[in-house]
């Protein structure tokens, strides 16, 4: 392979190397600054469980040392969680100079918004599924069964909640890709509201304790960003069949 050959691939690994280290920074930087907090952000998050627990009922630690590296593990997670706006810069800026004029202009919006919608997310899980879902595994407890959760184990579910609630949001975001790489259409879509209808409420029973009121409260905004996917996602389709007709002439394409 001739010397000239390898350049542009030493360029790009030490770009990807930057991009990596200020996301690994940024990380440890908000880390640094929270974990002094670390105790008090993880009763932030148990607080829906509290809420919920008889009289007298309380968490249980069954480790030594998980009262000290639960919340400090909490406190990593969260860290990553609020950094991901700057995580996704690193990215767009790495990938960014590849990209068409066009390109770069439609693929911003969608950045902040996946950002966005997975905050809304996890949002909707802590003030919405978290009380129902805790209120009623509360009530439905056995006689003379005593609830005391264990801390590790009660943030591997709720992370698990937070990461399904997330995702299940970046839904609009989904459909948009879809539509604007050619593998569907926004016509094609609604022909499938039905389908797309029940599988909401699929999602929604697993996703939820069982009872209608749950899945319907998950259900209903998984089908609205649906909805909200196909209304956005003509203005993309229609955005790349304009670029395809101009790509070449455009004055700013990639190297």
């Amino acid at each position: 392979m001739a010397v000239e050959d390898t350049q542009p691939l030493i360029s790009h690994l030490i770009e990807l190397r930057k991009r990596l280290l200020n996301a690994i920074i940024c990380i440890l930087v908000v880390f640094l600054a929270l974990v002094y907090f670390a105790n008090d952000i993880y009763q932030l998050v148990a607080s829906p469980l509290i809420k919920q627990m008889p009289m007298g009922a309380s968490m249980i630690a069954t480790d030594v040392a998980s009262p000290f590296f639960t919340p400090i593990k909490l406190t990593m997670i969260v860290s990553v969680f609020l950094s991901a706006p700057f995580i996704l810069y690193q990215v767009w800026a790495f990938v960014a100079p590849a990209l068409y004029k066009h390109e770069r202009r439609l693929m911003m919006p969608l950045l902040f918004s996946s950002s966005a919608l997975f905050y809304l997310g996890v949002a909707f899980a802590y003030f919405v599924v978290f009380p129902l879902a805790f209120a009623f595994f509360a009530k439905t407890a056995p006689v003379g069964v005593q609830i005391a959760t264990d801390i590790n184990n009660y943030l591997d579910f709720v992370m698990a909640l937070f990461m399904a609630f997330g995702v299940s949001f970046e839904v609009p975001i989904a459909i948009v890709l879809l539509c604007w790489s050619g593998v569907t259409t926004p016509e094609d879509l609604k022909k499938k509201r039905p389908y797309v209808l029940v599988g909401a409420f699929v999602v929604g029973m697993l996703l939820t304790p069982p009872d209608v009121f749950s899945q319907t409260l998950l259900a209903i905004p998984m089908y609205l960003l649906f909805e909200i996917g196909v209304f956005f996602a003509r203005f993309y389709v229609g955005a790349r069949r304009r670029s395809d007709v101009d790509t070449d002439t455009d004055p700013d394409q990639p190297a």
